[in-house]
């Protein structure tokens, strides 16, 4: 019993932890839809993807060898070009991460566009805004595929568990208790980014971060290699890394512009 309350801590805790690039993304998405809708999108999409990643995991632990296994027809080589051998999980890695990598570029590249400037609005409604329906889609579609890696890491970690359905049970009510976290915290993020715009950007470039990750990870499930070269994952130790070198960059420079605007404004008075 003290084993399986031990597992299900770790697991809450890893979800948790899992989840913050999760609620990034949430967060950022959510604005899209009109400002009277963000809040339920952002409690709809969670509810629906907790509900998903249940089922989820039900397939995965039902067929888990047919998304590790390769693919006969994805399977090939170019000498000494290309060697390439893809399985389901590779395949859902691979297409999350490119998602996310081309979103993060799309939105800073909107942020920095002057010609965006001018026309943004038309009608009185941005042209990037999304009805509330198309946003909860995205969120639980991403919400899917971050949650593949944690699931199956949560697999791993209650395989010592002898009982299946003891196993699954524990699966579930950790999936459940991050997922009431995510709703939690999803709002107060909301809130922050809302007042503290500037830190949009770093979360944009921690997102275009973590879909690196996710490539990197599924050209490895993929045993992909270019040029003879092997595509090597980048790691949790270098993610956090550059996580926080990051954040520590953008807070000093927030600081630094701060003390610059205060200087010419007291040059002026002068």
């Amino acid at each position: 019993m003290a084993e399986i309350i031990f597992t299900l801590l770790m697991l809450v805790m890893l979800q948790a932890v899992l989840g913050f690039d999760n609620l990034l993304y949430i967060s950022l998405e959510s604005k899209k839809a009109p400002e009277a809708d963000q809040k339920r999108v952002r409690k709809t999409g969670i509810l629906i993807a907790i509900v998903l990643r249940i089922v989820l995991l039900f397939v995965l632990v039902s067929v888990i060898e047919y998304f590790q296994e390769p693919f006969s027809f994805l399977t090939g080589h170019i000498e000494d070009v290309l060697d390439f051998s893809f399985n389901g999980h590779s395949i859902i890695v691979l297409i999350g991460g490119g998602f996310i990598i081309y979103t993060a570029i799309k939105e800073i590249w909107h942020m920095i566009s002057t010609h965006d400037l001018n026309h943004d609005v038309e009608d009185g409604k941005s042209k990037r805004s999304k009805s509330a329906n198309a946003a909860i889609t995205s969120i639980v579609i991403m919400n899917l595929v971050f949650s593949f890696d944690s699931i199956l890491a949560a697999i791993g970690l209650t395989s010592e568990i002898e009982n299946s359905t003891t196993a699954f049970i524990v699966m579930a009510i950790a999936i459940v208790v991050s997922g009431l976290l995510m709703l939690l915290m999803a709002d107060k993020i909301s809130v922050f980014l809302a007042k503290n715009r500037m830190y949009e950007v770093l979360g944009l470039f921690i997102l275009f971060i973590v879909g690196i990750m996710l490539v990197t990870e599924g050209g490895h499930l993929a045993h992909l290699k270019i040029f003879g070269n092997e595509i090597v994952p980048m790691s949790k130790t270098t993610f956090y890394f550059v996580i926080v070198v990051l954040v520590i960059v953008d807070i000093v420079q927030g600081r630094y512009q701060k003390k610059l605007i205060k200087e010419e404004i007291a040059n002026n008075k002068e």
